[in-house]
């Protein structure tokens, strides 16, 4: 296997662990909403904190595979994924963000 093959498999991992890591920053907060009768305001926070963080690092992993992108020169895939990246990037901030705050109201609301 060359160097480039074996560059290729590890830059595909990145887009794999953003995907489980996105799926993470969704879940986190929806697993709280289900659970909010027997809510535990500590564990609430930390779910929050869990899920940002997890979609901080999914994005993050984007960048690194854009930028892996950029080294090798691969500027035909560059041109055909620029887009989509932005735009689901974008879907994957605001939806995390709506998620932790309607589980946050949901804790904190029943106070």
């Amino acid at each position: 296997m060359s160097n480039e093959e074996e560059m290729m498999i590890e830059a595909y991992w990145l887009n794999i662990g953003s995907l489980i890591l996105g799926l993470i920053a969704w879940g986190m907060p929806i697993r709280d909403m289900m659970q909010y009768k027997n809510r535990n305001f500590k564990r609430t926070g930390t779910f929050s904190i869990v899920s940002l963080s997890a979609c901080a690092a999914s994005l993050c992993m984007q960048i690194f595979y854009t930028d892996h992108l950029v080294k090798i020169e691969d500027w035909t895939a560059l041109m055909d994924i620029s887009y989509a990246v932005a735009r689901v990037s974008l879907i994957l901030l605001i939806i995390t963000l709506i998620l932790n705050g309607i589980s946050l109201a949901l804790g904190y609301g029943e106070k």
